[in-house]
C-alpha cells in the first residue's frame, strides 16, 4: 500500500490552492520603475540654450502657444530661437515637443509633456523618446520611424513635432 491514501478530493483541492497562490504571487509583483517622465524629458535631448538666447513662445505646456512671434521666419533665419509643438493627445496621455532651432536647422528637441500616468508610461516615453529625438535630430524633419512597442507615443511625439516645424516655417 502506498504512503498516501488515494483521497482524489485532497488532491484537487492542494492543486486548487496552489494555483491560487501561485496566481496571487504573480499578481502581486510590482514592475520594476523607471525615471519620472521629468527625468526622461530633461535627458531626453541636447541642453536647451540659454534662455537669453532664443526668442519666440513662452514656455507654456498646455499646448496653447503663441506660434505667431516666430512662425512667419524662413528656412535660412539665422540665431536661435524655440518653437513648441502643440499638445498631441494619445491613448495613453499628452505628448509636446520643444524644437530649438539654430539657423533654421533642428538643435535640440525636449519633451515638454510625457504621458506619465502609470510607470509602465513612463518607462516606454523613457527608451522612446532618446531615440525618436536621435532620429528627428538626423532627418531634421518630422519624417522619422516609429519605435516599436511606442507606438501610440510615437505618433503623438510626430504630430507634435510636425505641428513646431509648421510653426518654425521650416
Amino acid at each position: 500500500m502506498s504512503a498516501f491514501p488515494a483521497r482524489p478530493l485532497r488532491r484537487v483541492l492542494l492543486s486548487t490552492l496552489a494555483t491560487v497562490a501561485g496566481v496571487v504571487l504573480l499578481l502581486t509583483l510590482k514592475p520594476h520603475t523607471t525615471a519620472s517622465a521629468g527625468d526622461v524629458a530633461a535627458g531626453s535631448a541636447a541642453p536647451t540654450p540659454a534662455p537669453s538666447a532664443t526668442s519666440g513662445t513662452s514656455g507654456s505646456s498646455n499646448g496653447s502657444s503663441n506660434g505667431s512671434s516666430n512662425g512667419s521666419s524662413s528656412k535660412g533665419t539665422s540665431g536661435t530661437r524655440t518653437v513648441d509643438g502643440d499638445t498631441a493627445q494619445t491613448r495613453y496621455g499628452p505628448v509636446q515637443l520643444r524644437l530649438t532651432l539654430t539657423g533654421g536647422r533642428i538643435t535640440a528637441v525636449k519633451a515638454v509633456q510625457l504621458p506619465n500616468d502609470n510607470p509602465r508610461d513612463t518607462e516606454i516615453a523613457g527608451f522612446a523618446i532618446p531615440q525618436l529625438t536621435q532620429e528627428t535630430l538626423a532627418a531634421q524633419s518630422a519624417k522619422i520611424d516609429t519605435v516599436s512597442g511606442a507606438t501610440y507615443t510615437s505618433e503623438g511625439y510626430v504630430r507634435s513635432l510636425q505641428s513646431a516645424l509648421d510653426k518654425a516655417g521650416v
